[in-house]
């Protein structure tokens, strides 16, 4: 139904303030709940209760109803969502003990940001030619390009997007020239391929189809065939690739999904892993692999920088070089799932986090990357980031053919037009909030923000290792350096690791995963937000493991 400017705009500013009034009140998005170092006064749910879920239930539309699908308007259902929607919803984004998964938090800034993505609701697809940034407006622009080539303006969103893409790199220490003097057109040359993605699963199928086009592709060119042309069937038969396989060690689940995506099975994804710790890449058992090339095998390696159930790493200072060597001897293709470990690089260089800097050194000299935004760098769902220093294998994979419309610069020192680089061409203006991070915190502001978690989480690696209750994962003779923000752990009596999980998240205080380590249960908490209070939550937690192991809770 249309809706004159006016009342929509008084709508929207009563809605938005009758939100944050509701945010301050629930308590079960409660952050703003009065708390002490020891003790919370008024604790609050970090998930929501039964009665708030099957109230919420109860208000879903039935089809029985004469009212279904009837108009409510604008505001009756805005009330709808306050009042029974909101409620049951997890406090993850506002709680700064939300530890089930790897999730973050939403910074303000980041949060206004989104605010603005919407409000726009910009589809930041094609990168159009802008006017140069000297001149006063585009009008002006147009007229001193003349003959010359179109310059209007269409959006500033792509440029805005390549910016952010650039400052990620930077901040990340990724380019090759990292110092003052490297200006925007080189750092594109680092990573000219390099787009945001709906998370990183998404930035995952794109680093295994790259690699995937890149490794076959090697081979099948003498006989004229492209993945991307032909297909994979087609490619592989003129290249005489029997298998494509990927490498990896204790990989996420999204790369088997990622595999499957692309072509290749789940069963390409072949771990690799050290015995006796199977997060980190073995690289003899990588070059054993890699030599099958002979065979017509061509690999893919895959290294996690941060494994999801221990937080651990599969490289360290000496492996990347190593393996970087290998890839090349033999035409591999070598992708980085950095979906929350990537951002150790951004730590401060300091005594306490330099293990975590060796687990991270060399990641640079890798094909691809990929990353979270939602995650660590704390903007909202969804967010990924993906890297490439390949332009053209990523527009071979991504381009849209025989779309003259959509067409935009074949440069690739120059900004790529996103639907061709990704695997969108529908796809909202997910930067702005990573630039709005980016601009508002700045280095120091991150470094400080990815300490506090590191720090919580080497807290509370210490309590479990010390008490007489728990037992500390994946080995209690691990440094607490070695700790950066997932801390896994189990019960010493076997009988409350059936209920332990369910006791924690009982408690309405925090939240924690179950998982299984060496096929028994096991508990991971993951600090990811934005609002860790080291000393406070640290007292939080100990309180609540220690009340259930001693039958208070």
């Amino acid at each position: 139904m249309a809706t004159d400017p006016a009342t929509e705009s008084d709508f929207l500013l009563q809605s938005y303030t009758r939100l944050r009034h509701a945010l301050i009140t629930n308590r079960n998005h409660g952050d703003d709940a009065p708390e002490s170092n020891s003790q919370e006064s008024s604790p609050a749910n970090v998930v929501p209760t039964p009665e708030t879920l099957s109230t919420a239930l109860s208000s879903l539309p039935s089809r029985s109803s004469p009212l279904y699908l009837a108009p409510r308007g604008p505001s009756e259902t805005h009330a709808h969502l306050l009042a029974s929607i909101l409620p049951a919803l997890n406090g993850q984004a506002r709680s700064p003990r939300y530890y089930g998964f790897v999730t973050g938090g939403v910074l303000p800034v980041a949060e206004a940001a989104d605010n603005l993505v919407t409000a726009l609701d910009q589809n930041v697809q094609v990168h159009f030619p802008l006017p140069p940034p000297s001149c006063p407006s585009s009008s002006n622009a147009q007229q001193q390009q003349g003959s010359t080539g179109e310059r209007w303006v269409h959006s500033v969103s792509t440029a805005v997007e390549d910016a952010a893409l650039g400052m990620l790199v930077d901040l990340l220490h990724l380019d090759d020239k990292d110092d003052e003097g490297s200006n925007k057109r080189e750092a594109r040359r680092g990573w000219p391929g390099r787009t945001f993605t709906t998370g990183a699963t998404a930035s995952n199928v794109l680093g295994l189809a790259c690699g995937r086009e890149a490794v076959v592709n090697a081979r099948a060119a003498a006989g004229g065939k492209t993945v991307a042309d032909d297909g994979l069937l087609a490619a592989c038969l003129a290249g005489r690739v029997k298998e494509v396989q990927v490498l990896t060690s204790m990989g996420h689940s999204s790369l088997a999904k990622a595999a499957s995506l692309v072509g290749l099975g789940h069963a390409s994804v072949k771990d690799v892993g050290v015995a006796t710790e199977p997060w980190r890449l073995d690289l003899d058992a990588v070059e054993r692999e890699l030599k099958r090339e002979e065979e017509g095998v061509v690999s893919i390696i895959v290294v996690s920088a941060g494994e999801v159930n221990t937080g651990r790493f599969a490289t360290n200072v000496l492996d990347m070089p190593k393996l970087r060597s290998l890839a090349d001897r033999y035409g591999a293709w070598i992708h980085v799932d950095g979906a929350f470990g990537l951002f150790v690089r951004a730590l401060p260089k300091t005594d306490e986090f330099l293990g975590l800097h060796a687990n991270v050194a060399g990641l640079e000299l890798a094909d691809s990357i990929a990353a979270d935004g939602h995650k660590l760098l704390n903007v909202p769902y969804d967010n990924g980031i993906f890297l490439c220093r390949h332009a053209p294998v990523l527009t071979q994979v991504c381009s849209n053919p025989n779309a003259a419309y959509l067409a935009s610069s074949n440069d690739h020192n120059a900004i790529l037009s996103p639907l061709n680089i990704g695997i969108e061409n529908s796809r909202r203006f997910r930067a702005l909030p990573v630039y709005a991070v980016l601009l508002s915190e700045g280095r120091e502001g991150i470094a400080a923000m990815l300490s506090r978690m590191v720090l919580l989480a080497r807290e509370i690696a210490a309590f479990v290792r010390d008490s007489e209750h728990y037992e500390w994962l994946p080995s209690e003779e691990m440094s607490l350096e070695s700790t950066y923000i997932v801390v896994l752990f189990r019960a010493k009596e076997v009988a409350l690791n059936e209920v332990l999980v369910d006791r924690i998240n009982a408690s309405g205080r925090m939240f924690a995963s179950g998982t299984k380590w060496e096929g028994q249960k096991a508990v991971r908490i993951a600090v990811g937000s934005w609002r860790v209070d080291v000393e406070r939550d640290a007292a939080v937690v100990r309180e609540v493991l220690t009340a259930i192991a001693v039958g208070r809770e």
